[in-house]
């Protein structure tokens, strides 16, 4: 008994933490405090099993993640027809069903991000360490690639490739131009509900209407699938189509595959932007 309250002491609580993202518009505190920017580099993080059990939560996520979706889109796509699976309508409900529940079960330990472009947006407006957020991003693109890994291994090699393996590409049709521009406001459009879902000043602001963070999270995902599939297949995520494009490794799926992280990041940093200046610059008024 005595070694586990030692390994309690040295580990999780050893360090002050801040509340994580995803969490805060659960908050019961109806006074708003403006949480203090969080500095560039926090040398104590490295020390902290806090530090390294968040970077385990983002691969585990990000790994069912790429599982459920991937495998959702593997079986849409070698369907004889729309009517006998799930559809477009069934992967979208796919990907925001599991950013949904991933970001519930995690906001407490990382913040659910879940998302190299969140922990991007989230950077810029100063809300965890440079130290983290590649710790972060580096573990959720692990994440990523052994998800669709194990989808792999379960169809099969041919088959895996003949579906197209979940891969992110600009659709026929459409330009690079087209795709970017779809990430780029899709993305915008995560990033900002991500924002204003973890508002303290929302919290505050909006105390008596009870919201739970990772539900408009996971709807703004959802909604922005039915509206970019038919382009890019929509990616959002640079964890998610670098894990299918590592798997699927076919020359098509890396043509357009920058598309996939300057879109996103583009629009993350759009997101930090208009929050920081235009949103966080209305006077708090509470009721």
């Amino acid at each position: 008994m005595e070694g586990k309250e030692e390994d309690v002491r040295l580990g999780a609580n050893k360090f002050n933490e801040r509340q994580p993202i995803g969490t805060a518009a659960q908050s019961q505190d109806k006074d708003y405090k403006e949480p203090p920017p969080t500095p560039l580099f926090e040398a104590s993080e490295l020390s902290s099993w806090s530090f390294y059990r968040a970077g385990i939560a983002e691969f585990i996520a990000t790994f069912l993640f790429l599982y459920i979706t991937v495998l959702t889109v593997m079986g849409v796509s070698k369907s004889p027809n729309k009517c006998a699976s799930v559809g477009i309508q069934g992967i979208a409900w796919a990907f925001g069903g599991m950013i949904f529940a991933l970001v519930y079960c995690t906001a407490g330990i990382s913040g659910g991000h879940i998302n190299p472009a969140v922990t991007f947006g989230l950077f810029l407006a100063r809300k965890l360490t440079l130290t983290r957020a590649v710790f972060y991003m580096v573990m959720q693109c692990l994440g990523a690639i052994c998800g669709a890994g194990v989808v792999k291994g379960f169809e099969g090699k041919k088959q895996y490739s003949l579906q197209g393996g979940g891969a992110n590409v600009v659709a026929h049709g459409y330009t690079k131009g087209d795709g970017l521009g779809a990430e780029i406001i899709g993305t915008f459009v995560l990033v900002y509900t991500v924002f204003s879902a973890t508002d303290a000043k929302r919290s505050a602001r909006d105390s008596h209407v009870p919201i739970l963070a990772p539900l408009p999270i996971g709807f703004a995902v959802f909604l922005v699938h039915l509206a970019t599939i038919p382009i890019t297949g929509t990616g959002i995520n640079p964890a998610r189509s670098l894990g299918a494009a590592i798997i699927f490794n076919k020359d098509h799926a890396w043509h357009d595959h920058w598309i996939f992280w300057v879109g996103p990041f583009i629009g993350a940093a759009l997101a930090a932007l208009y929050h920081q200046v235009v949103i966080r610059a209305i006077p708090f008024k509470s009721k």
